[in-house]
């Protein structure tokens, strides 16, 4: 298959894909026929809560939709494509070598079955069941979050740290990985007692691989680079969110001999734990074109574009009476761009509630973050020109409403 520059710097219109898709119909033009969400009776959402699974975390890159069409239109040898592909992502990455996985909690599944079972088919075929092999994960108290249910599900014990001391305790004959939390701040010691650097000193030193789980480290895309520089022995990276790949795609980066045992522990194989995480050659062809645009993006004016929204919501909305703004902090390693909205709810007799759901029942249908006190929070991540002013006039409706 020919890559052409155009799906690497630019994108296509949905028109132009419109005869392959299975609502197409021939006889209404592309632009008038209906979508498959109006089909399914389904609104579409402005999205100002981030990044977020559940509103389906991003658009993907309009050019990869026919990258994955007519990777799908052939045959192939699935390990050759994904030696190939896994080449062309390291080479961004500055890793050795890299893997597409289901997301970045298959990252760390594949990741954790890698550090416990090696290559040795035998333990592969042996798992979950962890007798007689090495069966425990080290990681720091403070970075137990739900994604580490995907290192669970291997069958691995979770040993909880939080000094050096009780690291290099924790570390023995049993111990396969240590899993790390990445996106922790801009020094890399946000709620982490233990350095991201001296983690890697003490472990290395005692021939235990190291495994980040950087999906919240993006953008920019240098943050991955300096995971790889830094030896980082596997890197997880999320496809979706603010890549802009396929939502259903995740990498696994890092030392070529763990990439291998991941392969060996994911499908195709059949008699494996990651059978079930199985990645397609659409996937793996649409997530090595969105690693070649998105490491090549100029974060520096994307990050503007945000300010620039961010700013025009907090000026126009000072005008409304009755709220009070503020702007978040930026997100640990990432410039993420947050305005909070707070009011008194007992004077304008509108909660957060009434607010959150008159956003959502509303046209265009606005989704928003929130905020533990009180208030609502729109995160300006990845969106389009023109959305702030959506937001705002929506929320000027709805207070407007409430005033009178």
């Amino acid at each position: 298959m020919t890559v052409s520059r155009r799906w690497l710097l630019k994108g296509v219109s949905l028109g132009s894909l419109a005869g392959s898709l299975p609502w197409f119909v021939p006889t209404i033009s592309a632009r008038q026929a209906p979508s498959p969400y109006q089909q399914l009776g389904i609104r579409p959402v402005i999205n100002f809560r981030g990044t977020m699974t559940t509103l389906g975390a991003s658009k993907m890159w309009e050019d990869l939709h026919e990258a994955a069409g007519e990777a799908s239109r052939e045959y192939v040898v699935l390990e050759e494509l994904k030696d190939a592909v896994g080449q062309r992502i390291a080479e961004r990455v500055g890793s050795e070598d890299a893997l597409v996985t289901t997301g970045a909690a298959g990252a760390i599944a594949l990741g954790t079955c890698a550090a416990l079972t090696g290559s040795d088919p035998q333990k592969i075929r042996q798992m979950p069941d962890l007798t007689g092999m090495k069966s425990e994960v080290v990681i720091q108290k403070a970075h137990r979050i739900g994604y580490d249910r995907a290192v669970r599900s291997t069958g691995a014990k979770l040993v909880e740290v939080e000094t050096d001391e009780e690291l290099v305790r924790a570390i023995n004959e049993r111990t396969a990985m240590m899993f790390f939390l990445g996106g922790t701040s801009g020094d890399w010691r946000w709620e982490t007692p233990v350095s991201l650097e001296r983690c890697l000193t003490i472990t290395h030193e005692a021939g235990v691989p190291l495994m980040v789980d950087a999906a919240n480290m993006l953008p920019p895309w240098e943050n991955i680079r300096r995971l790889a520089r830094l030896g980082v022995d596997l890197i997880c990276i999320s496809g979706g969110k603010h890549m802009r790949g396929p939502q259903c795609s995740g990498i696994l980066a890092g030392r070529r001999d763990l990439i291998r045992a991941a392969w060996l522990n994911s499908s195709p194989h059949a008699d494996s734990h990651g059978r079930a995480m199985k990645v397609g050659r659409e996937e793996m062809v649409a997530a090595w074109l969105t690693v070649e645009k998105y490491s090549r993006l100029d974060f520096e004016a994307l990050d503007r574009e945000c300010v620039k929204q961010a700013e025009y919501i907090e000026r126009e909305l000072a005008t409304v009476p009755s709220l009070r703004l503020q702007r978040t902090p930026v997100d640990r390693t990432r410039n993420i761009r947050r305005v909070m909205v707070q009011w008194d709810e007992a004077a304008l007799g509108l909660t957060t509630a009434d607010v959150n759901r008159q956003l959502m029942d509303g046209e265009p249908r606005i989704a928003v973050g929130g905020v533990p006190e009180q208030g609502i929070e729109l995160t300006v991540f990845m969106n389009e020109p023109g959305e702030e002013k959506i937001a705002v006039q929506r929320i000027r409706e709805v207070f407007r409403s409430a005033r009178s």
